[in-house]
């Protein structure tokens, strides 16, 4: 099944949201590639049919963590508006990365589907009330929340390494005398 084949009029009737997300400040100011890819999302909306005036940049969120721990704005309005049944689209770079964990991500999924709003990103665009689409997103999510967890147990296993060795620095903390 193409793109286009799954988005429909009552789709781009809708406002198409672009949700851009970098997890630290950090990655913001030297991972700049990232950000710009992001916002070329835009105009993918366009190419799918919605008009520029139709695309809505959701950016609050750059340098917010995407753990859940952190309260972003910007995905909550993303939500908001998905339940409102304002969204045809919404579009990420990788769409697993709109939430790292599955509590959002499969609330976001099930919203999607209950207001006939499409997902999209990179490799495709998916309708998750269809059951591979659905399928799939789910895949991806999961993916994204152990790749967490994966990431964690290395660097932690490193460090502790390095502690046994000895070889482990720590700065002091701040205001220490």
């Amino acid at each position: 099944m193409s793109d286009f084949s799954k988005i429909g009029a009552s789709h781009l009737s809708r406002a198409a949201f672009v949700y851009i997300r970098q997890s630290t400040a950090a990655q913001v100011e030297h991972n700049r590639e990232s950000t710009q890819r992001q916002y070329a999302l835009a105009a993918r909306a366009s190419a799918l049919g919605w008009p520029a005036q139709q695309v809505v940049i959701v950016d609050e969120d750059l340098g917010v963590s995407g753990s859940g721990v952190v309260e972003r704005s910007g995905f909550a309005r993303l939500t908001a508006e998905v339940a409102l049944g304002h969204v045809g689209i919404v579009l990420g770079l990788e769409v697993s990365r709109l939430a790292r964990n599955n509590a959002d991500w499969y609330r976001l999924v099930d919203l999607c589907g209950l207001t006939n709003t499409l997902i999209g990103d990179a490799d495709g665009v998916y309708h998750p009330a269809l059951f591979n689409d659905r399928l799939l997103l789910g895949l991806k999510g999961t993916m994204s929340e152990a790749e967490l967890h994966i990431l964690r147990a290395r660097l932690l296993g490193g460090i502790r390494n390095k502690a046994a060795r000895g070889e482990l620095r720590r700065g002091l903390p701040v205001g220490f005398v």
